[in-house]
C-alpha cells in the first residue's frame, strides 16, 4: 500500500467518508466532520500510520487534505508513488 492509499484510508476512517466522497483536493470545508476532534483523530491517525507528530499549531491550521501532504512530505514522507 503507497503513503497515498494509507492517507487515504486514514482519512476515509477518522472523517467518516465514502470513496464516492474522498478526493485529495477535499478542504476542511467540505468535510462537515473535520472538527476540532477531527482534527485530534487525524493527528492521531497520522502519528500511528507515518510516525509523525504534528505540532498543535500544525494540525489546527491544516486545511486541507493537501496540507496533510506537504507537511508530510516536507517532513520526508514520500508521496510520489
Amino acid at each position: 500500500m503507497t503513503n497515498r492509499e494509507k492517507l487515504k484510508q486514514l482519512l476515509l476512517d477518522v472523517f467518516l467518508l465514502s470513496e464516492e466522497e474522498f478526493s485529495f483536493e477535499l478542504t476542511r470545508e467540505d468535510i462537515s466532520t473535520w472538527d476540532s476532534l477531527g482534527v485530534v483523530s487525524m493527528a492521531v491517525g497520522v502519528q500511528e500510520t507515518f510516525g509523525y507528530h504534528f505540532t498543535p499549531e500544525q494540525a489546527t491550521a491544516i486545511a486541507s487534505v493537501a496540507d496533510i501532504i506537504r507537511i508530510l512530505s516536507e517532513s520526508g514522507i514520500e508521496f510520489d508513488e
